[in-house]
This record gives structure tokens, sequence and C-alpha cells, in this order.
């Protein structure tokens, strides 16, 4: 899973995708017909169909990574931060970040003014800090850092990738392992599809399917597909109920979430395709949130439009963890859709 490895350590945070764009370039050159960057900044991948009444299938993985961008610098050299995408505070306390200057890479440790465990009172080592009350400690004099970080660097929590058992984990798996998957996708067609196929890495969606929107208004896609990662809550404390989806059971083909119905044709097509060609596969309905299938879907006089997902555990932390049989059924589903 080299190239998983590297898209989830790579900087990315919404609005500053160069450096996922480079390697989704990188990695599809020579595999599709055309290769083009928007004005928003996403990817479109296009590799021609052969039928004459083909249709435009359009399939959308976004790059962009919840993060920060650097908003002041104090006289003691701390970086304060404006946060871009949704953070739970809990899971921010005492981590390592990368401030991505123009000068090059600073790292630094990320956390709350709070006093050390020693000194506080359990009264003040109660309730959650808000993103306001973070700072960056780059271990440089304030001089030094006013003159490397600009208001508007960008700032990665810096988290290696690791496999462990039939797990993968890492920073931005949501949803950079979603990229890798339509990377694959896009490398495997051998053949000429029969429809025109749109591989479409987006921007911005972290803070509002922003590269969605623009991309399908101009493609005009007749099927739009998000890729993209689902919460597995198949841990201690929720029940089973609440569980929306769990690793190792396969592709998440989803029903419905914040910001989408699925098209029902679409959903038994894709039921039948797992079913036929013995993929493993779960239904999804998630409560809240949504991805840019949201978008695709609203485009000009509407898109029929579904999402794949991938579960994953512990989403929006730096240990976003999911199965890779998961991933490969993922993989799987998508190429033969794609093939038919």
């Amino acid at each position: 899973m080299r190239l998983l490895k590297e898209l989830s350590e790579a900087g990315g945070v919404s609005g500053r995708e160069d450096a996922i764009r480079k390697i989704v370039m990188r990695e599809l050159k020579g595999h599709v017909d055309s290769l083009t960057v928007d004005t928003m900044g996403n990817v479109i991948a296009l590799r021609k169909g052969s039928s004459k009444e083909r249709q435009r299938i359009m399939f959308a993985a976004h790059m962009d990574e919840i993060g920060f961008y650097a908003s002041y610098v104090d006289d003691a050299g701390f970086v304060r931060l404006q946060e871009v995408g949704g953070f739970d505070t809990r899971n921010l306390f005492a981590r390592r970040v990368v401030v991505h200057s123009k000068r090059g890479p600073l790292r630094g440790v990320l956390t709350a003014s709070a006093k050390p465990i020693h000194m506080s009172t359990p009264e003040e080592r109660r309730g959650y800090k808000e993103v306001s009350d973070f700072y960056v400690d780059l271990g440089l004099p304030g001089k030094e850092v006013k003159k490397r970080v600009e208001v508007g660097d960008m700032v990665t929590l810096d988290a290696p990738f690791v496999e462990f058992g039939s797990y993968a984990s890492g920073k931005c798996l949501d949803n950079r392992v979603q990229v890798y998957v339509g990377i694959r996708a896009l490398q495997a067609l051998k053949k000429r599809p029969k429809d025109d196929i749109y591989g479409v890495f987006t921007v911005q969606e972290e803070v509002g399917l922003r590269g969605a929107f623009t991309s399908t208004y101009g493609i005009e896609p007749h099927i739009g597909i998000a890729l993209d990662t689902t919460i597995a809550a198949d841990i201690p404390g929720v029940p089973g109920e609440q569980r929306v989806t769990s690793l190792g059971k396969g592709v998440g083909i989803k029903v419905l979430d914040g910001n989408l119905i699925s098209h029902r044709g679409l959903v038994d097509e894709f039921v039948a395709l797992a079913k036929r060609n013995k993929i493993t596969y779960q239904l999804e309905i998630l409560p809240r949130g949504g991805t840019d299938a949201g978008a695709i879907q609203r485009s000009r006089t509407g898109v029929k439009t579904i999402t794949l997902s991938i579960p994953t555990r512990y989403l929006h932390t730096v240990v976003e963890t999911v199965h890779k049989d998961d991933v490969l059924a993922t993989e799987a589903l998508l190429k033969k859709f794609l093939d038919k």
C-alpha cells in the first residue's frame, strides 16, 4: 500500500491540495485520454467511451483534509490557528503538527493553553477547549517564527501511516483512501469502456463540497458516484443500531445521509452487481453528515447519484482506521461498474 501511505502522509488542507494533486497527476499520466486541472483546482481525468450512445459517468473523490491555517504569530513565537474543517477538540491535545511555510516545512507541537496535570485541579481538567485555545510551539525564537511563518500558511497534523493486522491506519484516510481507490480504478481500465468515464479528484469538500459543485456543473454527468469514507462505530460502548457500518463487512452502499438520498435504481444496481460478483457489501444509512454526492445530485436539473463508502473507525483523527478487505471490495465494485 505504498501509494496509500504516500497519500496519507502528504499535506493537503482544503484550498491547499497542491501536493495531493501532483500525486494524482503523476499516477494517472498515460492511463487516461485527458488529464486537466480546472479553475478550482479539481483534477479531471477522462477515459473516453466507445459507444455512439455513451453516457457520462462521473466519480468524485475529495483530495482535501481537515486542518488549519496559521492566523497569528505572537511575540514569543506561538502560532495561533484558524480551523479548516470539523475537529473534535478532544483529539487535538498534545499532537505533533507541520507548518508548511514557503521556506519549507516546520515541525512543532500543538496543544491548548492549560496548566500541566501535575499543577491543575480536577475542576480545571474538566471540560473541552475551543480551537481558539490551541497554539503551535515551533521551538524557535519569536523573531525567527515571524520571519518564516505567514498568515495563511497551511498547518497539518503529523502522523505516520501504519499497517497492523488486517487494518491500515493514518491521518486523513478521509478521504485519501478513496483517492487511492479512484486512481487504481482508472489505472485498471485496460479496454475502452462503453461510456465516458470522468474521474474527478475534488477540492474543498470538507468546507462545503465546493469542488464537486463546480466540476459537476461543467461535466453534466448522467450518473454521479461519490467515493468517500463513512462512520464505522463498531466499538465498545456503541449499540449495534448506531454503528452505521462495521469494519471487514465490505463496501458501504449508501442509502442516505444528511445531504443525499441515493437514487434507488443505482442502489439496486450496485447491490445486484456486488451479489453477482461475490463482493462483500453493507447497506449504509448515515444520520448526519454528507459527501460530494450532495453537490453532484443537485447540479443543473439533477443527477442520478450514489455514494460508495469505505467504513472507517475514528474519523477526523490522526488514527483513522480501515480494513484492507473493505478497500479491496470498494475498488472491485467500482471497477465492475465502470467496466460494464
